[in-house]
């Protein structure tokens, strides 16, 4: 698309979203939000930037392949799942670090499975997505 208007707008408020998505994956475990919701926010944002200014200059500001994206957040979440599990309990049991941290309040693997959601969906909605466009 060549819309000015558009394009400015997509350029301003494209760090705010994200920010946005950021601040969802924060306040998930504890509250509604997370991994998901933040990461189809994001996903939302960078599939819009690739509308506006193309799917080459949204892989140049990622600077990452989508496809990295996805395998690590699976990586991060299967990790955080091993936590549990090596500490003599469940896989996937909730391990929590033992002082609040100022941002996020209580830190453990709750987070860390987030984290690794937030990253698996921006990176399979971003490879099929971006997919779709370069065929289009």
């Amino acid at each position: 698309m060549r819309s000015l208007i558009l394009q400015v707008m997509t350029r301003g408020l494209t760090p705010l979203l994200l920010l946005f998505s950021v601040y969802l994956l924060l306040r998930g475990h504890n509250s509604p939000g997370g991994g998901f919701a933040g990461g189809l926010i994001a996903s939302s944002v960078l599939v819009l930037f690739a509308l506006v200014f193309g799917v080459q200059e949204t892989r140049k500001a990622l600077r990452v392949s989508p496809l990295s994206l996805l395998v690590s957040g699976l990586a991060i979440a299967v990790l955080s799942g091993l936590v549990g599990w090596f500490e003599g309990g469940d896989f996937l049991q909730a391990w929590w670090y033992g002082r609040e941290v100022e941002i996020i309040h209580h830190f453990g693997t709750p987070l860390l499975f987030d984290l690794g959601v937030y990253l698996t969906v921006l990176g399979a909605m971003l490879t099929m997505v971006l997919t779709l466009i370069e065929e289009a």
